[in-house]
């Protein structure tokens, strides 16, 4: 892995943390540079960006969270929903809030299968495919 794609990833999590890139720029911007995926673990307060060749770089999260015991897909679902829309009041922070409070542990995010999974504590998913 190159430092320009560890810098790209670590300014992806701050644009993300900060408010500063929304998630089809940070999608973009790690697509260009060459990485597949990413995942986001809340429990270990971890984000892992990965290439196609199995290297990764992690970095932490701003905070690790409290994952409810039970998974609430709806719940997930309206989350991801405001966020795709960036409704007023906002922020990467309140969601990643509220999907923990709703039973994600984490999530996963593919640039060529165009979707993210995100995971509850007992193995539940909701899956995600980005909009058109």
């Amino acid at each position: 892995m190159t430092p320009a794609q560890e810098n790209i990833a670590k300014s992806c999590l701050l644009g993300a943390e900060n408010n500063t890139m929304t998630f089809p720029e940070i999608v973009q911007a790690l697509t260009r540079e060459g990485f597949e995926s990413y995942a986001i673990d809340f429990r270990r307060g971890r984000a892992i960006y990965y290439l196609p060749d199995g290297q990764s770089v992690e970095y932490p999260t701003r905070s690790t969270l409290s994952v409810a015991k039970d998974f609430d897909a709806g719940a997930i679902q309206a989350a991801i929903r405001e966020a795709q829309q960036l409704v007023a009041g906002y922020t990467y922070d309140g969601f990643c809030e509220k999907v923990a409070k709703a039973g994600c542990s984490g999530y996963v995010v593919s640039f060529a299968g165009r979707r993210a999974v995100y995971m509850g504590r007992t193995a539940e998913t909701h899956l995600e495919h980005f909009p058109s």
